[in-house]
């Protein structure tokens, strides 16, 4: 049995419901999509207190069961008026489980800044906020470390967000405590900071209860042997995220300066790829980085990483592929160090660096900067720190920087920024992107290497909705999408689990099935927020200027598309 909290900020009380069994396994991304469907929200203000802020565990979280341990936020979201889960890795859902919490939605607004504080033993308390507004999140962290001790996980908002940027995050401290596990995705940071929530510290305890510990434990067991042999998952541990640049270039799907060019380098030629995977690793060890390193409790798969300097000591931490294309290759930066540069000020500040990218990509190509300047960029993040007016502006986002400055080619759909996969390559991903209610989400269902030459839309639709559905499952159960090598081909692993961690009687359907059902509940949020087939279309330029060097454009268009997913649906 775990407790779902109910916190209204306005009248700062607390409810709790006591969740079991299914109710327990469905968290996560479902649980976001169902709350917002069934409270009829669709055409609620984002930043209004009529939006409620989700906040979700998945049912193994407090344990050590591999890639188990994500957190999920959600709402409607504010910059593509649809609506978004955004998760990621850190301590807070392994904090909330240990604690015996499921997850808790955060109604209404307070009227001053807070931290909402869930201690071990005692009530939920609400904190003055004041000491952390206008910070850093590495400086709030801190003050908030020197406050509550080191045994608590952290959940921050932007400082970006405070004053209304829709690409501010929240981010989460990861296993040693740094905040650098962003959900950033969506103006999910501007929705808690309209709340006037700048924090969530919450205490760690121990592993809960589960139906059968024993089973459990052997489950957790077996499918972390599985993560160990398997040969998708230890590549990806040796070289992490950044390893994609490698694969995407070699393609020719990688973002090049605005997405004009899809290849960076032309390693056949015996040129080296400086900002992919295997120059990373190789130089992170010269210098005493951490090629690997576990970005949640429990995790082998280890795909993250600490980057150094040129001295050894840590410049960034994480440096992965979203980043390294869109604020790297996308904007002209060749060499990983200044790549970890950006990237770590775009940490500090809370903010989706595929948003940052993708906006600073788009002003470069209209000729408001230069391509590999990386003054323009750190001088982009400055304003946006200060939050002057140029900084609020750009902390909109790209689709709105678009408007404001009359720049008309945006690698967007529904107004959120596209992922480093060019579509017109990376066609597969490019249809998860056009069809997702998420915006232009490539977690939502990625086939980068994906062989696409001689199919046909409809088996490349299908191909996507099927990912798109295995995805919504994990994103539902706190499960991290990279361990899909081994839970996509045998998920009996996830369900035996379940059944021994919760009582259940799941079968194996139950794991596309629940992917199914989410997205099924998204699409029907999103048609009632007024989102219709022309927002799914793909932008113009794709479908218009060949992509070198392969020379092709986007050939799938939304009517098409939709068409397949209605009877998939309904299947």
């Amino acid at each position: 049995m775990r407790k779902y909290l109910t916190i209204d900020l306005s009248t700062k009380s607390v409810t709790s419901e006591d969740l079991s069994g299914e109710e327990i396994a469905r968290a996560g991304r479902y649980r976001i999509a169902k709350t917002l469907v069934d409270r009829d929200l669709a055409t609620v203000d984002p930043l209004s207190p009529e939006n409620p802020f989700v906040i979700s565990a998945g049912p193994f979280a407090g344990s050590n069961f591999s890639n188990g341990n994500r957190i999920s936020i959600g709402c409607k979201s504010p910059l593509t008026g649809g609506i978004k889960e955004s998760n990621g890795g850190g301590t807070m859902a392994f904090a909330l489980g240990q604690l015996g919490i499921s997850g808790m939605t955060l109604e209404g607004a307070a009227d001053d800044w807070v931290v909402i504080r869930i201690p071990l033993e005692g009530e939920i308390t609400f904190e003055d906020a004041t000491p952390y507004l206008g910070k850093g999140v590495f400086e709030a962290a801190k003050l908030l470390g020197e406050k509550y001790g080191d045994k608590v996980s952290m959940g921050i908002t932007s400082p970006v967000a405070e004053y209304g940027g829709l690409i501010g995050g929240v981010t989460f401290t990861d296993p040693e405590g740094r905040p650098t596990r962003i959900c950033a995705r969506g103006g999910v940071g501007a929705v808690l900071a309209s709340k006037k929530v700048k924090a969530i510290v919450c205490d760690k305890n121990k592993m809960p209860d589960f139906h059968d510990r024993k089973k459990f434990m052997q489950s957790l067991k077996t499918y972390g042997g599985k993560i160990r042999e398997d040969a998708a998952t230890q590549n990806l541990g040796a070289r992490g995220t950044a390893m994609v640049a490698d694969v995407i270039n070699h393609l020719g799907g990688l973002p090049v300066a605005n997405f004009r060019d899809g290849r960076q380098v032309d390693t056949s030629t015996g040129d080296v790829l400086k900002i992919g995977g295997d120059y990373i690793r190789e130089q992170n060890l010269e210098r005493g980085g951490e090629p690997t390193h576990a970005c949640m409790p429990g995790c082998l798969i280890k795909c993250s990483n600490v980057y150094a300097d040129e001295e050894g000591n840590e410049l960034v931490a994480p440096l992965e592929y979203e980043t390294i294309g869109l604020m790297g290759s996308n904007c002209g930066l060749t060499h990983p160090d200044q790549i970890a540069r950006v990237n770590a000020i775009a940490n500090d500040l809370a903010i989706d660096t595929i948003e940052t990218g993708a906006l600073l990509g788009a002003m470069m190509d209209a000729g408001l900067g230069e391509y590999g300047d990386e003054n323009f960029m750190l001088e982009a993040l400055a304003d946006m720190r200060d939050g002057n007016e140029r900084g609020k502006i750009l902390a909109q986002g790209t689709a709105r920087v678009g408007e404001h400055y009359g720049i008309t080619r945006l690698p967007i759909i529904k107004k959120q920024s596209i992922s480093a996969y060019d579509p017109r390559v990376i066609e597969v991903t490019g249809i998860s992107m056009m069809l997702t209610a998420q915006g232009a989400d490539h977690t939502t269902g990625n086939l980068p290497a994906f062989e696409c030459a001689g199919k046909s839309t409809e088996e490349l639709t299908l191909e996507s909705l099927n990912i798109q559905a295995k995805c919504a499952s994990v994103d539902s159960l706190g499960i991290c999408v990279f361990g899909r090598s081994v839970h996509n081909a045998e998920p009996e692993l996830i369900i035996n689990a379940l059944n021994d961690a919760l009582g259940t009687d799941f079968d194996v359907e139950f794991f596309d099935r629940l992917g199914k059902e989410t997205l099924a509940l998204e699409k029907e949020f999103n048609d009632a927020a007024g989102f219709t087939t022309d927002d799914d279309e793909l932008p113009d330029f794709f479908y218009q200027e060949p992509l070198a060097p392969t020379m092709k454009m986007a050939r799938h268009h939304a009517a098409t598309v939709n068409e397949i997913r209605e009877r998939w649906l309904a299947e």
